[in-house]
């Protein structure tokens, strides 16, 4: 039931993660999330690294584990989630939508940093972020490195407020090496 749910992208299992230290990603590091304690613990997961180099495979498996733990995961690409923020306010549906990702022990939001954000969308994230801190994890895959996300949330109020309640508790992944899908 929570598998289906959570809407993951990539049906990603964690025996299936290539760690190495080439990759920047051991199997000591793998094994400190496969428990998913850091749900427990409302700790984040913050990856980042090149396109195709297994972010988004690693945050689906870590996903898929929480879910087959008992914790209710949901997963939003960024470009859905934008559009599913900006609809709901639309629609009249945002505290609805906004209530659905509170009751979440972990999200995964995909693909940070690809697309501009709207005000609109930022102060939605910080709600989000302000409604789980201390409460549930979340995962962020980025292309861009964790330094680099003030300037991409372009505000140094909102992104003073959503970075303080996103990596301050967080565990901080960045996959090295070339594209997986390239080997593939």
């Amino acid at each position: 039931m929570f598998l289906r749910f959570s809407k993951l992208r990539y049906n990603a299992v964690l025996e299936n993660i290539h760690c190495n230290v080439q990759r920047n990603f051991t199997n000591d590091d793998l094994l400190a999330l496969a428990d998913c304690s850091f749900i427990d613990r409302s700790q984040n997961v913050l990856i980042t690294g090149a396109t195709g180099c297994g972010k988004s495979y690693l945050a689906c498996a870590l996903g898929r584990r929480a879910c087959t733990l008992g914790f209710k995961t949901q997963y939003f690409g960024m470009t859905r989630l934008i559009e599913k923020i900006t609809q709901s306010k639309l629609d009249g549906t945002y505290i609805k939508f906004i209530n659905q990702i509170e009751k979440v022990n972990l999200l995964i939001l995909d693909d940070f940093g690809l697309h501009p954000l709207t005000t609109e969308v930022k102060l939605a994230l910080l709600q989000i972020m302000e409604d789980g801190y201390g409460k549930k994890a979340i995962i962020v895959t980025s292309q861009l490195p964790v330094a680099k996300w003030y300037d991409y949330l372009d505000d140094p109020t909102l992104a003073d407020a959503i970075m303080d309640r996103l990596s301050v508790n967080a565990n901080k992944i960045d996959l090295k090496g070339e594209s997986l899908r390239k080997k593939n």
